[in-house]
């Protein structure tokens, strides 16, 4: 199942708001980054589980 049809039938209302914040960006914001947009934006609880995947892998450099 791919992901965004995944996170449309998980979570509508994140996926509702994040399909109008790509519709107000004329298509120069991702469907992936809006919708982690708009969950932190909904659901402020989960900022750091969002954070954590977002940071730099410093064992990559190796």
């Amino acid at each position: 199942m791919k992901t965004t049809v995944a996170r449309c039938f998980l979570s509508p209302r994140t996926s509702w708001h994040a399909w109008r914040l790509v519709r107000a960006s004329y298509g120069n914001l991702s469907f992936d980054a809006a919708w982690r947009h708009a969950r932190v934006r909904l659901y402020p609880d989960e900022t750091p589980h969002w954070q954590h995947g977002h940071r730099p892998d410093s064992t990559s450099d190796r």
